[in-house]
């Protein structure tokens, strides 16, 4: 099981796409999971608290102004050319909301893999995620709300409930699950990724299945959109680090941070406070970013680390 987990770690990029393309042509395969996106992120964000421990919260208060920088970039950087495609391509409001979900959604697991591959600074990237998905609750739901609300109503109440069921208590549980049965969770974490990758298979095929016509409608400019905001986003957080000195294994997890975003939330948000077309960007964004943060990882690995 150990080796399977770690085989479908490292094809994620590919299992992916095939899923997606799946979904696509058969969408009936995977029409039963919408109902179910929340509960499988909350799977996601368990699996990730029972990998964490305190120490992992106490580092970024080692190194706040790398984790301020980090921060600051991520929730400027991200929804900020969020709104700009937005406004750029005249997108419609559902889907514009749902760029703009994207952007200001945190960062998620994967960003910390590209980082590990890429020889970044892996610890700056764990204490983003964590700082970055801490902050969420408030943060998304306020930049949602003053960045989307010209094309959609957004309740930031009702969407930081949202994100605190689905995010925020999930890796806490798991948080306790790992403080109270040690010794179990050091037994199956190596496992533990086979499981999330499953469930955001699952969210994938289940987003795609229920906007497979709109996909095939609106897919090549969605494709452009996304990938500019993703790969902007790889670049700008790579200047924003560079403009403050910053090392070469910390700009390598600033960009990829920041370029990298939890599309699984931003896909349960946009399902939940908004309608099904709205979690169209979340999905594609989950394709494109796994294969743009692979052949980043590749790249940024060649680089000497100063």
């Amino acid at each position: 099981m150990k080796k399977f987990s770690a085989f479908v770690s490292r094809n994620m990029a590919p299992l992916v796409i095939i899923v997606a393309a799946v979904a696509l042509i058969f969408p009936a395969s995977f029409a039963w999971t919408p109902p179910h996106i929340s509960i499988l992120l909350g799977v996601v964000m368990f699996g990730m608290g029972m990998t964490l421990k305190p120490e992992d919260f106490r580092e970024i208060f080692r190194r706040p102004r790398d984790v301020l920088i980090g921060l600051f970039a991520q929730f400027t950087i991200m929804p900020l050319l969020a709104f700009g495609l937005a406004t750029l391509f005249q997108l419609p409001a559902e889907i514009a909301a749902g760029v703009i979900l994207v952007g200001t959604c945190p960062g998620g697991t994967a960003s910390n893999v590209m980082t590990y591959l890429a020889k970044g600074d892996l610890a700056l990237s764990v204490s983003m995620s964590l700082a970055s998905t801490t902050l969420a609750p408030i943060v998304t739901p306020l930049l949602t709300w003053i960045l989307a609300g010209a094309w959609i109503n957004v309740s930031f109440v009702d969407m930081m409930i949202s994100i605190v069921q689905v995010v925020v208590a999930p890796i806490i549980l798991g948080l306790i699950v790992n403080h109270l049965f040690a010794d179990f969770v050091k037994r199956v974490v190596e496992i533990l990724p086979l499981v999330s990758i499953v469930a955001i298979l699952l969210i994938l095929g289940g987003v795609v299945s229920v906007n497979a016509e709109k996909i095939l409608q609106t897919g090549l400019i969605m494709m452009i959109v996304v990938m500019l905001h993703n790969l902007c986003g790889y670049g700008l957080g790579y200047c924003a680090a560079k403009i403050f000195n910053m090392n070469t294994a910390k700009t390598k997890a600033i960009s990829i941070e920041v370029g990298m975003q939890n599309s699984g939330l931003a896909v349960s948000l946009a399902m939940t406070h908004f309608s099904a077309a709205a979690a169209i960007p979340g999905a594609i964004f989950s394709v494109w970013h796994n294969i743009s943060g692979s052949i980043a990882a590749n790249y940024m690995s060649r680089q000497r680390n100063q």
